[in-house]
């Protein structure tokens, strides 16, 4: 059975974004990635992806990443993203020109479950909060790696969505980079567990 391990990068308040300057307005203050870009942070983000790998993706971060990544040399991330066969959710399977590619079933949750009832490596989900709230309210996420930025953002797209159910994680590791980037990587415990005081 295969895994899938969502990654994300997100401010102390719960903000995330691609971290391009040019994004809409959903995405505010774009490009707030930038200045905590650090050939460690990186490597420890590489490392903690593994070298063998297939990508879930939601439409959008296709879309954006397909404009970037076919073009890229080189780096920690660029041969391992364009070899990496891309299952997306969408509507217009047609038009996934960054390949290897496949579209989800109109189901998207069945064709996660297909995906993850075979063999074959990881499935790494990187950028769509959507997706994120959705599989892990349906226990179907192992692993979450959060890259949490020391900032503090006040708006913008949240990581998980306010209309989703509350989870639990369990810290598995954490690495700091020079730059103070946290790595945090948790495994996911499941649906958010009644802890009442006990009885005095």
């Amino acid at each position: 059975m295969r895994k899938i391990r969502i990654f994300a990068h997100i401010s102390l308040d719960g903000v995330i974004a691609p971290g391009g300057r040019n994004e809409d307005s959903e995405y505010a203050n774009g490009g707030w990635t930038a200045p905590y870009r650090h050939p460690a942070g990186a490597e420890a983000i590489a490392e903690a992806q593994g070298k063998n790998f297939d990508l879930l993706l939601g439409r959008r971060t296709y879309d954006l990443w397909a404009g970037y990544w076919p073009k890229a040399r080189g780096g920690p991330f660029a041969d391992g993203f364009n070899a990496a066969t891309k299952y997306v959710a969408t509507h217009r399977p047609e038009s996934l020109g960054w390949g290897p590619a496949e579209a989800l079933d109109a189901d998207i949750l069945a064709g996660v479950r297909r995906l993850k009832s075979g063999d074959g490596t990881d499935l790494i989900l990187w950028g769509s909060s959507t997706l994120t709230s959705v599989l892990l309210e349906k226990g179907l996420v192992e692993e979450v790696v959060l890259c949490v930025y020391p900032l503090l953002l006040g708006r913008g797209k949240l990581f998980f969505s306010e209309n989703a159910e509350p989870r639990e994680l369990a810290l598995v590791s954490s690495k700091a980079t020079p730059n103070g980037l946290l790595i945090n990587s948790y495994r996911h415990e499941g649906a958010l567990r009644n802890r009442s005081a006990a009885a005095v």
